[in-house]
């Protein structure tokens, strides 16, 4: 029984399964900014939320399969806008019950008017929200509001 698990888990990361979420990293604005400019071929997506914000959670599946079904050409990283002393008993549990396998990144920066309008200069603080860069082109799409299923998938075309 032991050897079948094995195999079994080794088929599932063959065929592109991620079995266990990634960890949740707590980071200063500076790694968010080094992601934002980041000299890369992938699109880049960028998704503001919290475990407490009912839009975000309604919108994270749509993250969650852009990065299932096109991580050769998009990067996605959701920044958690929870406190950092929540990291433990709400954000990790909330990403590994929900089988988030995508990258996510704790802001620990509690005062947000030395950071969003770095992000974009329209932003108002509100989530959910997401920025979109094409890296190559420097086309940039930021979106203040909860994304709606097919939206995220058009966005990118549109800039490729």
């Amino acid at each position: 029984m032991k050897s079948f698990s094995v195999i079994f888990l080794v088929c599932l990361i063959s065929m592109g399964f991620e079995v266990f979420p990634p960890s949740v990293k707590v980071v200063k604005f500076d790694a968010l900014e080094e992601l934002m400019n980041r000299d890369s071929e992938k699109i880049e997506v960028i998704n503001f939320w919290a475990t407490w914000c009912k839009p975000c959670i309604k919108e994270l599946p749509f993250f969650q399969e852009l990065h299932r079904s096109k991580s050769k050409e998009v990067n996605v990283t959701l920044i958690s806008l929870d406190f950092a002393d929540a990291l433990d008993k709400r954000v990790v549990p909330f990403v590994e019950k929900r089988g988030i396998t995508t990258e996510v990144l704790l802001l620990d920066e509690v005062d947000y008017n030395s950071w969003i309008d770095k992000v974009d200069p329209s932003w108002s603080g509100a989530i959910p929200a997401t920025l979109i860069i094409n890296h190559k082109t420097g086309q940039r799409r930021f979106l203040e509001r909860e994304l709606k299923e097919g939206e995220l998938e058009q966005i990118i075309n549109e800039l490729i």
